[in-house]
């Protein structure tokens, strides 16, 4: 798309600028495998092999003098290192039991949104077994279970171990920034949109769209608009009614409800993708799989939309790259889960922990069904979409990585996108 501004009364076309896209979401892509076991022991125990492998070569220079045990070969009052997979125990947990006997039961169980309580306590746990930790050292609330570390302590005569320091492994190693990036390029970030809901704006969301393809706005608005080379929407496009997806045979009536915001999202994305390359991202109720990684959304959703190659369905989570920047995100689920099960003042503390941990949703097999992402390399840019409000710090390592961190508001809420 060429947007355009007058000159001595003619109209000159401004060149919306490019950039280098790669698609990195080959390893969210599930081709047909599927898993096989009662339990998710063997995703917890290759994960714990992965993660021990970054940290032990961490603690030489971390505890140069002290051994590196497992949980069976703990010594009263011997200080040591255990490297474990953290289990929050909590009391408030919901579990499948509770759900069964509120069904017997008269008076109804209460749903809190965080399920943090006082009494909450972390053990530590390996291949040989499992120990309670103790100590001011770690603190429950900033945990959930699924964190991998390397803790330095010793045995009490009660059996637990008593914290002394803590190892995170920390931001992975950052792929460098070519020196030749010196011109102003900018990615936009929706989320949210969930049309078809009593809260989507027709009229808002034609004004982003008339905004980004410089249609709107004087010339130094349509300039800026030329250098928007991409465009992500993180999840939740769409919002189907609950009613409509019991299984039951539809009428025609309820089958139009069911399309239609699906055609009305269709058209809209038409016309983005008319103008510029854009991602779309699956989110909790869009019509794909529930669990994590969500697979792309079928591009036969989308007829008008996909007949431009600028339209790329993607999964969830979605990595790319572009002209050497590389970013990763989420539609949200591992930072709402992480809300759920810890504490943090807020929401871009919950991406800055699991970026540390190196991890895209350590509670995964615990609460979303689905073996969780080992962060390999340290993105440029992190970003997570349907939350609250925007927020965004920029966090450093000591290897020179850097990375700017982005919570997306929902846009049907707040009428904001991030650029």
């Amino acid at each position: 798309m060429e947007d355009s501004e007058m000159v001595d009364g003619e109209r000159k076309l401004i060149e919306r600028k490019k950039a280098l896209y790669r698609f990195l979401d080959e390893r969210f892509v599930i081709r047909g495998e599927r898993y096989k076991g009662q339990q998710y022991s063997q995703i917890y125990f290759t994960r714990l092999h992965h993660m021990r492998n970054l940290l032990r070569p961490l603690v030489p220079d971390w505890k140069p003098h002290l051994p590196v045990q497992t949980v069976l070969g703990l010594e009263e009052g011997k200080e040591c290192i255990v490297i474990g997979t953290i289990y929050k125990h909590m009391k408030l947990k919901p579990s499948i039991l509770d759900e069964y006997s509120k069904e017997r039961s008269a008076v109804p169980l209460v749903k809190p949104h965080n399920f943090m309580h006082p009494d909450d306590h972390l053990i530590l746990e390996d291949e040989s077994g499992r120990v309670k930790l103790a100590g001011n050292c770690l603190v429950p609330s900033t945990f959930v279970t699924g964190v991998v570390l390397a803790v330095h302590g010793k045995e009490t005569s009660d059996g637990d171990f008593l914290v002394l320091d803590v190892l995170e492994a920390g931001l992975p190693l950052q792929k460098a920034i070519s020196l030749g990036l010196r011109e102003d390029k900018y990615v936009v970030f929706i989320s949210g949109l969930s049309v078809g809901s009593s809260l989507f704006n027709p009229l808002q969301f034609q004004l982003f769209v008339d905004h980004i393809t410089g249609h709107l706005g004087d010339e130094n608005e349509q300039n800026i608009a030329s250098q928007i080379v991409h465009l992500v929407i993180v999840g939740n496009s769409v919002e189907i009614s609950q009613g409509l997806l019991g299984g039951q045979t539809l009428t025609s009536k309820d089958q139009s409800l069911l399309s239609e915001p699906i055609k009305e999202l269709d058209i809209l994305l038409t016309q983005l993708a008319a103008a510029l390359p854009l991602d779309i991202m699956p989110g909790p109720n869009d019509p794909a799989n529930f669990s994590l990684p969500q697979q792309p959304l079928n591009r036969c959703l989308f007829p008008g939309a996909s007949v431009y190659n600028t339209f790329m369905s993607c999964t969830n989570p979605h990595q790319f790259e572009l002209d050497d920047i590389q970013f990763i995100g989420t539609s949200g689920q591992n930072i709402h889960d992480l809300d759920k099960y810890s504490e943090a003042t807020e929401k871009v503390e919950f991406l800055e922990r699991t970026l540390r941990w190196r991890h895209l949703a350590p509670t995964a097999p615990n609460t979303l069904d689905k073996e969780p992402f080992l962060l390999e390399s340290c993105p440029h840019v992190y970003f997570t979409g349907n939350q609250d409000r925007f927020e965004t710090r920029v966090i450093e390592g000591p290897q020179k990585q850097f990375t700017r961190l982005i919570c997306i508001p929902r846009f049907c809420e707040t009428g904001t996108a991030v650029m």
